[in-house]
């Protein structure tokens, strides 16, 4: 059984060590609790910028090739990623070097030089520009429905953030997010691999030991009560050759005691070629390619979307037929060999999850930044637990017709928006 190792250093930075012995490469991330709900207001996709700046060097590090060579030298390949609420630095290391892993991030973490704003602003624009059309609307449907699902909250809005909050973004603004939030009391620094837990603590108090900072500041959490709840469509025009759709419902917070059923609707509805949308959209329809189920979990409230294309003409079969599954999971439990079938996948991929240094740094670090810390062992004790009853529950609550966020990009064509909203207020009068 893999155990983690988990040890707090005198100023709060939590180090959790992984002992992998079977694996030939470590994992070295840092978790920050920051993401882009942290974001001030105008300022949004703060987190995302500053997560970029830290790659144009340290003082230690003088310049982006600088940290590129020094992680290079030790076997790694640095990278990083802002969500809604974390970032994570992460590269894989050559167990022998791990030290030199910790001091170059130990760098970047207390030592940036916050170079390169004003080239750095071009690039995030252009990486923004992708979600646009050729009007500067936003064509991103994720972005479209998380504004549907969480309107006039930072949790609503896109995390790289505007073309006008990344052209505002200054070197102060930078400044202050990073002396607020990349502290030690919030965050957590993990090593997975064929490392031990005593040498990995000494080397991170005396490369991580210096590093101070406050208490960050409290997060705003969504007030839930206010929500609206009613089924919501957005239909965006685009010149694409395609119809993307997103139907979206309002989901569980992340520690959620139905999370186990929310992460087996979702295996059961789109996950793989045997699951139910891909079967009756693709194989028996033929009008889609893939369609993908996927789940966002946060500190208060979440969300389960799903995600396929379509030509014009599918549209609305598709968005019939999605419905259709919806409609059928919330009528009658899944049956017992389906049911079987998931749960079996779901915990083999468990097992398999123990061959991965940066799945294990991710369950373990993550996790304990986010108050959410589980073995592979209970996720597959709870999963070997969970019934059909528990399914039809879960499923009941989450797809009930207020919480549906529907959103439509591509090349619309008259009568389309009316036939949709029928066949949403059709979904609505049959659930």
């Amino acid at each position: 059984m893999i155990k983690p190792y988990l040890h707090t250093l005198p100023n709060g930075l939590r180090v959790v060590c992984v002992e992998m012995p079977h694996l030939h490469s470590a994992e070295l991330a840092i978790y920050l609790k920051v993401g882009g709900r942290n974001d001030p207001p105008e300022r949004g996709g703060l987190s995302h910028f500053l997560e970029h700046i830290l790659f144009r060097g340290t003082a230690d590090f003088g310049s982006s090739l600088a940290l590129e060579a020094a992680f290079e030298a030790i076997g790694g390949a640095p990278n990083a990623a802002t969500d809604t609420e974390s970032t994570c630095y992460y590269s894989r290391i050559h167990p022998d070097h791990i030290k030199r892993g910790m001091e170059i991030f130990a760098s970047m973490m207390s030592r940036p030089l916050l170079a390169g704003i004003e080239t750095e602003k071009r690039i995030i624009a252009e990486e923004a520009r992708e979600d646009l059309n050729e009007q500067g609307e936003e064509i991103n449907p994720d972005t479209i429905a998380s504004r549907m699902l969480w309107p006039r909250h930072s949790l609503g809005l896109p995390t790289i953030g505007t073309l006008e909050s990344i052209a505002a973004t200054e070197r102060a603004d930078l400044e202050r997010h990073l002396k607020s939030f990349y502290v030690p009391s919030a965050a957590v620094l993990t090593i997975s691999g064929p490392v031990r837990s005593h040498e990995v603590f000494e080397a991170a108090l005396d490369c991580f030991g210096s590093w101070q900072g406050d208490t960050p500041p409290p997060t705003n959490l969504v007030n839930v009560q206010e929500l609206k709840l009613t089924p919501q469509i957005r239909c965006v025009q685009d010149s694409d050759s395609q119809m993307s759709l997103q139907i979206a419902f309002l989901g569980l917070a992340r520690d959620d005691e139905r999370f186990m059923a929310l992460r087996f609707l979702r295996r059961i509805l789109a996950s793989g070629g045997s699951s139910r949308m891909y079967l009756r959209l693709r194989e028996e329809l033929g009008i889609i390619y893939s369609v993908e189920g996927s789940i966002g979990a946060y500190d208060e409230t979440g969300c389960l979307a799903f995600d396929l294309s379509t030509s014009p003409e599918t549209l609305i079969q598709a968005v019939e037929a999605t419905l259709e599954e919806l409609l059928k999971i919330v009528r009658t439990p899944v049956p017992a060999v389906e049911l079987e079938r998931v749960r079996h996948s779901y915990i083999f991929d468990l097992d398999y999850s123990r061959d991965s240094a940066y799945e294990m740094g991710g369950r373990y670090g993550w996790g304990e930044l986010m108050g959410v810390v589980r073995s592979i062992e209970e996720d597959q004790a709870e999963a070997r637990q969970l019934n059909a009853e528990q399914l039809l529950e879960t499923a009941r609550t989450l797809f009930a017709p207020e919480n549906m966020r529907l959103v439509a990009v591509g090349p619309w064509k008259r009568g389309m928006k009316k036939r949709l909203r029928e066949v949403v207020d059709s979904y609505v009068a049959r659930f």
